[in-house]
């Protein structure tokens, strides 16, 4: 592959043969060499080629500020969490994450440490994530020695949990502010928060990730459905007037309309998850 253009030493940007920008990084693998020049293989350590023209700008621009090691360390930690989590990672994480775990390095060794606002919902209402972002703070203190706090494994998750729905990393701090209120809602409204080692709890967790998403992106949930919806307000009357309460939460503060099918789900759940308690993983 011919070299395009050289980021430092260690780092190029060359085409491929569909004629895609591809990055190439390999130590020295640019010292030396100028556009035009043959990418030699055997000095090739891993290739990127990232499916946006303004991802691939972002993630050149990065390779030009940030460490070859600390790169490379989190694409441990990023291929970590692919088989952990089971799930597609959107490529914006092959920029992020290293963004941030470089930054984080260097204001610990300064001795700059951020408190996470957050750390106790994100490690329940994102359990899967949060552990990987435990397994983050391992590999960063076995390459660097620098032993990250819970604190930043919770940082460190909402990374993920941006990567598996899109959007904007301050999205996903918005939508965790949500889920939080919810839960308290939920909490005062009977008494008790519910068990977080339910399966029903992890079902619950899940649909309301996906209705802050919709409330933060101002989306609907599509035909609705009155005529169940009165069955199950029959059912559960304390679950609906749960559901009702956060309806109008979310009216008031965020000024989105949950229609009749949000209210449905949302007693449906609050159901399961409060009133059918002894349901364990």
């Amino acid at each position: 592959m011919k070299i395009e253009k050289v980021l430092n030493n260690n780092v190029v940007v060359a085409l491929d043969e569909n004629g895609a920008e591809t990055v190439l990084m390999g130590r020295g693998l640019g010292f030396g060499r100028r556009a035009g020049d043959e990418a030699p293989p055997d000095k090739v350590e891993k290739r990127f080629t990232l499916h946006s023209d303004q991802l691939s700008d972002r993630f050149q621009q990065l390779m030009t500020s940030i460490p070859l090691p600390h790169f490379l360390m989190s694409e441990r930690i990023i291929n970590h969490a692919k088989i952990a989590l089971g799930k597609e990672l959107s490529d914006s994480i092959y920029v992020t994450l290293p963004d941030h775990i470089s930054a984080a390095v260097n204001r610990y060794k300064e001795g700059i440490v951020l408190p996470n606002p957050l750390l106790w919902d994100i490690r329940q209402l994102y359990k899967d994530e949060f552990r990987v972002g435990l397994k983050a703070n391992e590999i960063v203190k076995e390459e660097t020695g620098v032993e990250f706090t819970d604190d930043e494994a919770a940082f460190i998750a909402l990374h993920f949990v941006n990567a598996q729905l899109g959007g904007e990393i301050r999205d996903i701090y918005d939508m965790t502010y949500l889920l939080q209120a919810v839960f308290r809602i939920v909490c005062d409204e009977y008494g008790f928060c519910p068990d977080d080692e339910s399966l029903n709890y992890y079902r619950f967790v899940t649909h309301l990730k996906f209705y802050a998403r919709r409330i933060v992106s101002g989306e609907g949930y599509g035909d609705e459905d009155s005529d169940l919806l009165d069955v199950v307000r029959f059912k559960y009357p304390k679950a609906y007037a749960c559901a009702d309460k956060i309806r109008a939460y979310v009216q008031r503060e965020k000024n989105f309309h949950s229609g009749q099918n949000e209210l449905l789900y949302l007693t449906i759940h609050i159901a399961r998850v409060m009133e059918h308690i002894d349901d364990k993983k």
